[in-house]
C-alpha cells in the first residue's frame, strides 16, 4: 500500500453490522489530539459519514486494536448491538486471527509455539513496553502462545530475514512483537523489541501485518483476508528464495479451521506436543467484567487481556 491518506481507505468486508478495513501502517486508529494529521477515524468519516455514531467519543466502535506501526485487518461494529456481539467472542475467545511479518534471521523449524508469559516492564524508560518472564522488572506477567508458521527464507536489504505466518492463541499487548524478539528474530523495523545496530538503515515500516480475521458472532461471520504487502514486487528490498511452505495452503487451513471452542479455554495450538488447556466451563462474569462490558460498548477498548 501506498502511504495512507484519508481518501485511500481499503475496505475488505462489509456488512450492514460490520466494517473490516485494512488499516494501514503508522497510522493511529484515533486520537483526542488535534494535531494528529491522519487517523482512522477520519478516514472512516470521510468515507462513511452517514455511520458515524455521535453518541461515541470518536464516532465509531472498533472491536479490538492494532499498533499504530501494524498494518492489517481491524474491524468496526456499525452499532451497539454488534459491536456487543463481537465483545462476546473476544471475551470467549472465539476469534481466529493470523498476521504474517518479517523477522530477523532464518528461522530453522518449519514451525514454532512459542511459550512465553509476558509482563508489564517497569524498568526506568521501558515502562511502556513489554517483557517475558524472568527479565528485570517484569511486572504480573501472563501466559502467552503464539504460533509461527514459516512460509519462506530470504533476504531482506541484504541481510538473513524469514517470513512467517503468526497466530496469537492470547491476546496480550504486544505479543507478537515480544514474542519473536524473545525467540531471537525480532520483527524487521520494530524499533522497540528489535535489535537495531543503525536506526539510519532501518526500512520504511515496521514489517507485521494482520493478515486474516474471522469474529464469529451469532448474526454472521465476519471472515476477512486482507493482501499481502509482503512482495518482492511491493518492496525491492525483499529477496526471497527459499519455500518453505506456501501460503496459499495455510490460507485454506485457516478458512477450514472451526472456530476456537469457549467450552474448551479458547483457540489452541496447531501442534500436537503443545499441552492443551482443560476443559471445564469458563468462570461467571463479575460485576467488574460486567462494568468493563458496558464501557466498551459506550465506545471502544482493546482486546480483553484475560
Amino acid at each position: 500500500m501506498e502511504p495512507g491518506s484519508v481518501e485511500n481507505l481499503s475496505i475488505v468486508y462489509q456488512s450492514s453490522d460490520f466494517l473490516v478495513v485494512n488499516k494501514h501502517w503508522d497510522l493511529r486508529i484515533d486520537s483526542k489530539t488535534w494535531r494528529e494529521t491522519l487517523t482512522l477515524q477520519k478516514q472512516l468519516r470521510h468515507h462513511f459519514p452517514e455511520l458515524a455514531d455521535p453518541d461515541t467519543c470518536y464516532g465509531f466502535r472498533f472491536c479490538h486494536q492494532l499498533d499504530f506501526s501494524t498494518s492489517g485487518a481491524l474491524c468496526v461494529a456499525l452499532n451497539k448491538a454488534a459491536a456487543g456481539s463481537a465483545y462476546k467472542c473476544f471475551k470467549e475467545r472465539r476469534v481466529t486471527k493470523a498476521y504474517l511479518a518479517l523477522v530477523r534471521g532464518h528461522v530453522q523449524e518449519s514451525q514454532v509455539t512459542i511459550n512465553y508469559a509476558i509482563g508489564r516492564n517497569s524498568t526506568e524508560g521501558r515502562t511502556h513496553t513489554m517483557c517475558i518472564e524472568g527479565t528485570d522488572g517484569c511486572e504480573n506477567p501472563k501466559p502467552s502462545l503464539t504460533e509461527l508458521l514459516v512460509l519462506e527464507h530470504g533476504l531482506y536489504a541484504g541481510d538473513p530475514v524469514s517470513k512467517v505466518l503468526l497466530k496469537p492463541l492470547t491476546g496480550r499487548t504486544h505479543q507478537l512483537r515480544v514474542h519473536c524478539s524473545a525467540l531471537g528474530h525480532p520483527i524487521v523495523g520494530d524499533l522497540t523489541y528489535g535489535q537495531a545496530e543503525d536506526q539510519e538503515d532501518q526500512p520504511f515500516r515496521m514489517m507485521l501485518h494482520a493478515f486474516y480475521l474471522r469474529i464469529p458472532t451469532q448474526a454472521e461471520r465476519v471472515e476477512a483476508c486482507t493482501p499481502d504487502p509482503f512482495l518482492p514486487a511491493l518492496d525491492a528490498c525483499w529477496s526471497p528464495n527459499t519455500c518453505v511452505q506456501p501460503l496459499e495452503q495455510l490460507i485454506q487451513a485457516l478458512r477450514t479451521d472451526p472456530d476456537p471452542d469457549p467450552m474448551g479455554g479458547g483457540p489452541r495450538p496447531c501442534s500436537p506436543s503443545t499441552p492443551q488447556p482443560s476443559p471445564g466451563r469458563p468462570p461467571p462474569e463479575t460485576e467488574a467484567q460486567r462494568a468493563s462490558c458496558l464501557q466498551w460498548l459506550s465506545e471502544w477498548t482493546l482486546e480483553p487481556d484475560s
